[in-house]
């Protein structure tokens, strides 16, 4: 499981099912370069959940990818336990690497399993439990965060990251193309992304009302926050890179729902050679939002 995910519009049905499957251990670089680039953000909302316990010991990254926000976890409360779960091993190897050579190796561990009913194999119930845009890949989300609440100790916190804003490199009028090339982007995206969901094994469609849901499967809903990145032009090399692969990513897996015009645009932002790209521009900054919803079980 994974923390970020965009795809695409086809003809048929077997072509649509190969793109809006997910190799996440082909992301790994993706996924490592954001979170690295979102360290504070993380950070933040990682200080502001300290801020609201008196003590943690056991912290559960549920979705973990390759560990660099577990990692974060362990930074933000010294005295606790990580483990990080996804079903994917070769994160999770990530996940242990990084661990070790960060120095947390000693009270840092993995746990390979699906988060629609895996939790139930943790050997300790979680004192925190993180779940960073991973619900979303899950069928029955209820389902999943019923088993989040089942591997809560009572008074332990849910923090649930979903939703927010889409992210934006360019203003509206880039100079080439046709004005609003991410909204036009966004659009194939979600469209792809309702696909995505249709197709989980057991998918369940739910109004997205996370405090609700929390509710409903017997937590308390105690506070929700979003947390901006705002990273405004002239980037950082990091930044630029990191824009260049998820513009990368995105052209390349909703190619077949974007019409021709917004293609060769892309490809011209993804020419090196070009001085219209990414590459160049000292218009391209980093703006997005992630919404934390943080629910408790009770006592």
């Amino acid at each position: 499981m994974a923390h970020d995910h965009h795809h695409h519009d086809q003809e048929n049905a077997q072509h649509a099912h190969d793109h809006t499957h997910m190799d996440f251990a082909e992301m790994i670089p993706m996924l490592e370069q954001e979170a690295e680039l979102f360290r504070p953000q993380y950070t933040e909302a990682a200080g502001w959940l300290r801020d609201q316990r008196t003590g943690t010991g056991l912290i559960v990254d549920a979705g973990s990818g390759p560990g660099v926000i577990s990692c974060f976890l362990a930074d933000a409360f010294p005295a606790a336990r990580v483990v990080a779960v996804d079903e994917v091993e070769p994160l999770l190897e990530r996940a242990r690497a990084r661990a070790d050579r960060l120095g947390v190796g000693d009270r840092f561990s993995t746990l390979r399993a699906e988060l629609g009913g895996g939790l139930d194999e943790l050997e300790y119930p979680a004192d925190l439990l993180w779940a960073s845009r991973s619900l979303h890949h899950v069928g029955d989300q209820r389902a999943a965060l019923a088993g989040f609440a089942r591997a809560l100790a009572p008074g332990g916190t849910l923090a649930l990251m979903e939703g927010g804003l889409p992210m934006r490199y360019f203003p509206r009028e880039i100079g080439i193309g046709r004005p609003g090339l991410q909204s036009r982007v966004d659009a194939v995206h979600d469209e792809w992304f309702g696909r995505m969901r249709d197709e989980l094994p057991g998918a369940v469609r739910e109004t997205e009302d996370w405090p609700a849901l929390m509710t409903a499967v017997g937590l308390r809903h105690t506070a929700t926050r979003t947390f901006l990145v705002d990273l405004p032009a002239p980037v950082s090399d990091a930044t630029r890179a990191f824009v260049v692969t998820s513009l990368t990513h995105r052209r390349d897996a909703l190619a077949p729902g974007l019409d021709a015009d917004d293609l060769a645009v892309l490809d011209r932002l993804l020419d090196p050679d070009d001085k219209a790209s990414v590459y160049h521009r000292p218009d391209v900054f980093l703006l997005t939002a992630h919404t934390l919803y943080v629910a408790v079980k009770p006592e």
